[in-house]
């Protein structure tokens, strides 16, 4: 437990000591607000589905949280590369502590950012339905966190260059942000296209969230939260096998 708590520690004083970090982390989340939450917002609402910047800011919520956590993964590369992550394998301590800390450190961190992004949101003009639903809009961040947390852990733990890793998981994570519902909503779509949105975790996460948070679900909370926690558990339990078989 001690090595848990060391290594979700040292995640957020590192993540907090870079201000740079935490305003450039801004950047993207802001733009998608914007530019195309004001930029299509007319579109939206002459479409007759209401204020724009209230359906797509829970979907901004989550991609921040999707790219922040997957991309958590790198730092593992980079303690590899430097040293850091063989003096913590060679520690008396069991490897799924050591990967259990990691990936909640990376999930705070996360969930830290999104919730910045929400701020950025009020400021934009988002209002959320009601102050009580923060708590659930919450575990909804903590649960996407933890699922793509996992996933990052266990991909990260599996390559060695540091060079294609961020191709990867581009490769990965733009199709499951796009294809999530985050931008638009899920009634009507294609079958084929209805489908694979269904096999997006990351689209029960946003579901979630905007649930909490706007009032409006695609989904049930019960098949969004109990998903998503299934998933967290499947990824987690990945992404602990492939760290027990990292070779120093």
């Amino acid at each position: 437990m001690s090595a848990v708590l060391a290594l979700w520690q040292r995640s957020l004083k590192h993540y907090f000591r870079s201000r740079a970090q935490m305003v450039a982390a801004l950047g993207q989340p802001a733009l998608y607000l914007f530019a195309l939450g004001f930029g299509l917002g007319p579109v939206f609402a002459r479409a007759g589905e209401g204020n724009y910047i209230q359906f797509i800011a829970p979907g901004i919520v989550g991609m921040t949280i999707l790219f922040s956590s997957t991309f958590s993964g790198i730092n593992l590369m980079w303690d590899r590369q430097f040293g850091f992550l063989k003096e913590t394998l060679v520690a008396p301590v069991p490897r799924f502590n050591i990967m259990i800390g990691r990936t909640l450190g990376g999930a705070t961190v996360a969930v830290v950012q999104g919730m910045l992004v929400l701020a950025v949101c009020l400021v934009a003009g988002f209002r959320p339905v009601s102050l009580a639903a923060l708590p659930v809009a919450l575990l909804f961040m903590a649960l996407i966190a933890l699922v793509f947390c996992a996933l990052g852990t266990a991909i990260g733990s599996r390559m060695e260059s540091m060079q294609a890793f961020p191709l990867v998981m581009n490769f990965l994570m733009m199709p499951l942000f796009f294809l999530s519902g985050a931008l638009y909503p899920l009634g009507n779509l294609p079958p084929a296209l209805a489908f694979v949105t269904r096999i997006d975790p990351l689209s029960y996460g946003v579901d979630g969230l905007r649930g909490a948070l706007s009032g409006t679900a695609h989904f049930s909370f019960a098949l969004d939260a109990g998903l998503l926690a299934g998933v967290a558990a499947l990824f987690l339990a990945f992404g602990a096998y492939s760290f027990s078989r990292i070779q120093l």
